[in-house]
């Protein structure tokens, strides 16, 4: 019994021997992740230490020690050889502090631990936007194989944790986090994400020495979490519009205070009360109000205009063509909707609390809904921090509505911009009231495709595509192929289906009312496939989908398509003189569980014409993990269906 508590004990104080600036020859000859042998890199360790420090003049500041090792595996880890620290830097106001930094590279060289440590002048400090800056150094003499050795600390100028967050795009070997918090604050702890490890709670003692013998002791809550192996999280797999959803992480928000001395403060919050306060602040409340900036140009603009349809749409137009957007999201105005007005630039908030205050000044039921961006996560139970973006949202008859963002250039009424579709939002009425709005729409997004096709005597396939576009696909459309040269956009298409292109055309780009239309002909050399006489060709052609996209047997997090859509392909192929039909695919339909999706596939031949039908439907835009072996599946069939070959014999 002795000898096993003894080696425990030894086990337990050699895991605790990790040292800055101490580095094993074990750690650098580490050729591979056992547990990932595919990761490029991972980090050894992980140590994150956030406490409360006392300042006479500042009062408790909150403080965390960063300590990162990090292994680089091979050449396509080398990206983690370069570390960036981002942080809160207002052009005015409070910011964070970055202090204490220190790094070094370490490398086996003629089997000796070789460091090398990064200079003050190679750690650079640049803006990122008005608000944020990082410091960014990238580490000397990286190589296969090498370790590095990271720490700093960051200090903040109010009570706020930063969540602690547990997966990253590589693996952590060994996590240690502690967050020591005096017994005068009070934080709701709330996890998040699929992965989540034990919490250890204890307590100790501290103090605060004012001098002249007067000291204050008090207790300290103690949250220790300690973790092995922790799995990366990255986007291998498709449909994942943000990891930070599906994140391991733990969120602490301040709930109370109880200073000594001093009366309790409850800061624990109600969905109303959230809705209340964010409506009632200066930067929200206070600029919806705001009507003599626009009102002239406003009614002057809406001359004759009754309908509340045409209304909304006047309206939502002429935001979008006298502000633009400036690429700065926020829950709150930024330099105010008046000089965003005339200055024709501004953040989320300036453009859509402007739009909403515009609605409401003519005489439409318009109210702001507080949402999440698909990179900020979702906000589960009722928070502030939530939320870092708003959009308009117009009440009709019959408990219909419409939502609006006017800071995209090609959204229109209901289809937003892709970066606001996380999941709900929180409208908030002009008295401070609040409801869940459903943001995902429930009406399909259409991709149809037309191909009429003829298999000439030289076995190329020549013919004429005809596509069109509706609400979300249109909007994804014309965001990518908008900006592109017309020639740039027709090299993609013939690099991705190997085909030649001509008489290229798009029509209603700018029309955003209308589904945009593509058109070309095309001829393909290498769509006809000939075998001992014989011509194997693939129905869809070149539409064809060739390899199921979820390849992991497993997965964790949803699979997120952000809207219903709906794939319709109709192909008429003309085989050539002198051919018949041996053999076609047999036609087949299948469905997901739960009516999420199904799938219909037709082949006929008729004469010298074969006729193909595609339709595929996903009619919910999240699927279950639960249900991913099913879609997995589902596209298995699918595939094997679309591969199968028409083929033809000499008549």
């Amino acid at each position: 019994m002795i000898t096993i508590g003894l080696l425990l004990f030894c086990m337990i104080v050699t895991a605790q021997e990790i040292k800055f600036g101490k580095v094993s020859k074990e750690e650098l000859q580490e050729a591979f992740y056992a547990k990932d042998s595919t990761a490029n890199a991972a980090y050894l360790y992980r140590k994150r230490r956030t406490y409360f420090s006392y300042d006479k003049n500042d009062g408790f500041m909150i403080i965390t020690e960063i300590h990162n090792r990090i292994k680089i595996y091979n050449k396509e880890g080398f990206d983690y050889a370069t570390i960036q620290i981002p942080y809160y830097k207002p052009e005015s106001g409070s910011s964070e502090r970055i202090s204490k930094i220190s790094a070094y590279t370490f490398n086996l060289e003629g089997g000796k631990v070789k460091k090398e440590k990064i200079g003050k002048k190679q750690i650079f400090n640049e803006k990122l936007s008005r608000f944020r800056s990082v410091k960014k150094m990238t580490m000397p003499n990286v190589k296969e194989g090498s370790v590095i050795d990271v720490k700093y600390r960051r200090t903040y100028p109010y009570w706020r944790i930063a969540d602690l967050i547990f997966q990253f795009d590589i693996p952590v070997k060994r996590l240690a986090y502690k967050v020591e918090i005096p017994e005068y604050f009070i934080f709701d702890k709330r996890n998040r994400g699929y992965y989540i490890p034990k919490l250890v709670e204890t307590k100790k003692n501290g103090k605060i020495d004012f001098g002249y013998n007067n000291v204050l002791n008090f207790s300290t809550n103690v949250y220790s979490i300690n973790a092995e192996d922790v799995p990366s999280l990255s986007k291998r797999e498709p449909y994942v519009a943000s990891l930070n959803n599906y994140r391991g992480a733990m969120d602490f928000e301040l709930a109370a205070t109880q200073m000594p001395q001093s009366t309790y403060k409850n800061y624990s919050k109600t969905w109303e009360g959230v809705s209340k306060s964010i409506n009632q602040s200066k930067g929200f409340g206070g600029e919806l109000a705001k009507t003599r900036y626009y009102k002239k140009d406003l009614e002057a603009f809406l001359s004759g205009v009754s309908s509340v349809p045409e209304k909304i749409a006047k309206v939502f137009q002429f935001v979008k063509s006298k502000v633009k957007w400036n690429n700065y999201y926020g829950l709150y105005s930024d330099i105010g909707v008046s000089k965003a007005y005339k200055e024709g630039s501004g953040n989320i908030a300036d453009i859509n609390l402007m739009l909403t205050s515009m609605l409401r000044s003519a005489g439409v039921d318009a109210n702001p809904v507080l949402v999440s961006s698909k990179s900020n996560g979702v906000p589960l139970f009722p928070t502030t921090n939530g939320f870092n973006y708003v959009i308009c949202m117009v009440d009709l008859p019959g408990n219909k509505y419409v939502l609006l963002d006017a800071t995209d250039p090609y959204s229109i009424p209901n289809v937003l911009p892709f970066r606001a579709l996380n999941w709900k939002g929180r409208k908030v009425t002009k008295d401070g009231w609040s409801s869940w709005v459903n943001l995902v729409p429930s009406k399909h997004s259409v991709e149809n495709t037309f191909i009429g096709a003829k298999i000439t005597e030289d076995l190329e396939v020549e013919g004429k595509l005809k596509s069109k576009f509706t609400d979300y696909t249109a909007l994804g459309y014309r965001s990518r192929n908008n900006i592109l040269k017309e020639d740039v956009v027709t090299s993609k298409i013939e690099e991705k289906y190997n085909v030649e292109l001509s008489d290229f055309k798009i029509t209603n780009k700018k029309e955003l009312g209308k589904p945009v239309a593509e058109s070309y002909s095309f001829i393909g050399e290498d769509l006809v496939e000939e075998i001992n006489g014989k011509l194997y060709v693939e129905p869809l052609l070149f539409l064809a989908l060739s390899s199921n996209p979820f390849k992991s047997e497993t997965r964790e997090f949803p699979v997120d398509y952000l809207y219903p859509w709906k794939d319709i392909e109709r192909v008429s192929i003309e085989i050539p003189e002198g051919y018949s039909v041996e053999s076609l695919p047999k036609s087949e339909a299948f469905m997901l569980p739960e009516d999420m999706g199904t799938f219909k596939y037709i082949v006929k031949a008729q004469g010298k014409k074969i006729t193909v039908l595609f339709n595929l439907e996903i009619n919910s835009a999240v699927i279950p993990p639960t249900l991913y072996a099913n879609l997995k599946d589902f596209y298995k069939k699918m595939v094997e269906k679309q591969t199968e070959k028409i083929v033809l014999v000499k008549s």
